[in-house]
């Protein structure tokens, strides 16, 4: 325990951890240094509990780790249900942008469907392990999803998006009208791709996956 107690406090020390990589939303909270350490320790454990590198919170800050570490949104608000029937929610500027930008695409006749929005670190761990179920290498699931703790999706800023005529999270979205139109628009709505082709993250290239950062549009 106390071995364990030592490590957290070098990673609480040595790892800022980022409420977001983007603009300063109020939605987006900065951690206080008490809940900064309750997150690090339940990261810690989840990471554990995945197999995950016991170094992995500390390169994020040493720079070894492509990804930059993100805080859950401290508020969340509705944006009604995903193409599944599930109900989603994002931190409030990114839902006050998803709802213009779907209106708008709306407007000129592009279907733009939500697949999915905020995610816990612990659901963000459940997919892993379901992976990890399923027997696939850990490393080749990394290279799809982040580890609890590095997901955009976290921060309640991150959609993943389809249309009809295409399966969900499959490349061949960028083959439709929708994508396209977001490749001219989503800009115009504060949303990026942070996973085109090359990316400098190490994740796989994801058509599908946009987040609300209106700062570096």
């Amino acid at each position: 325990m106390l071995l364990l107690a030592t490590l957290l406090r070098q990673i609480y020390d040595e790892v800022q951890i980022l409420p977001y990589s983007g603009p300063k939303l109020t939605e987006v909270l900065a951690l206080s240094a008490t809940s900064e350490l309750s997150y690090l320790t339940k990261l810690t454990a989840l990471h554990e509990k995945l197999g995950l590198a016991a170094s992995l919170l500390k390169d994020a800050k040493l720079g070894l780790c492509k990804q930059p570490l993100c805080a859950e949104a401290q508020r969340l608000v509705s944006v009604g249900d995903d193409v599944f029937g599930r109900p989603q929610q994002l931190a409030p500027a990114a839902a006050q942008a998803w709802m213009q930008i779907q209106k708008e695409a709306s407007k000129q006749g592009i279907t733009l469907q939500l697949v999915s929005a905020y995610r816990s670190i612990d659901y963000q761990a459940e997919i892993i392990a379901r992976k990890l179920s399923a027997g696939e290498a850990l490393s080749d699931i990394l290279k799809v999803s982040a580890a609890p703790g590095f997901s955009e999706h976290h921060t309640g800023n991150a959609v993943d998006v389809t249309t009809e005529g295409v399966e969900v999270l499959d490349e061949a979205f960028d083959e439709t009208e929708c994508f396209r139109w977001l490749l001219a628009y989503a800009g115009k709505f504060g949303f990026v791709l942070t996973y085109p082709r090359d990316n400098p993250f190490g994740i796989a290239y994801e058509p599908w996956h946009w987040c609300y950062r209106p700062g570096s549009v």
